[in-house]
């Protein structure tokens, strides 16, 4: 079994859904997910919130934070997973889990960040973390290996939670 698909078989087992929040996949994260069958038990849905105002407007993202410091912040990343479970809310539950992803896949910089420089956000019962990604490559290489960190995060989140259900 592939990594992604054991992640939605523990979720499945758990009873636990999952909110997306991407930018720099630009929707990848979620169609990794959801290339699984049964996918649809535990993936309530994703927001690509590519243009910095839609952190803001659709994932409530602190306006001022992403004025001083820009879309590419590990608080940013934080607050877009909080966000997305949020958002993502289906009859009234929000979601369980949220994943975000946003950095730099190039070629340029932006906000002062290198390309290759990745936070993914983490967001659950227990709290929230960033993990800061140094990636090299162009922009498919940094695109993909984010989309198969942010999987492997997920997975280390509920192997750090003890089992709910």
């Amino acid at each position: 079994m592939d990594e992604t698909a054991a992640l939605v078989a523990e979720l499945a087992r758990r009873g636990l859904r999952l909110a997306v929040a991407e930018s720099l996949t630009g929707g990848l994260l979620a169609a990794e997910l959801i290339r699984i069958p049964g996918a649809s038990a535990v993936v309530n849905g994703g927001i690509v919130a590519y243009a910095t105002p839609l952190k803001h407007r659709l994932l409530g993202v602190d306006a001022e934070l992403l004025a001083a410091e820009g879309a590419v912040h590990p608080e940013v990343a934080r607050q877009m997973a909080r966000g997305a479970r949020a958002a993502l809310a289906v009859g009234g539950r929000d979601a369980e889990l949220g994943i975000a992803t946003t950095g730099v896949a190039g070629p340029e910089p932006q906000d002062g960040r290198a390309p290759g420089t990745v936070y993914v956000g983490v967001s659950g019962p227990d709290g929230e973390r960033a993990v800061e990604l140094r990636l090299s490559g162009d922009r498919v290489a940094i695109r993909a290996e984010t989309v198969r960190r942010a999987v492997r995060e997920l997975r280390a989140e509920l192997e750090r939670e003890s089992p709910r259900r």
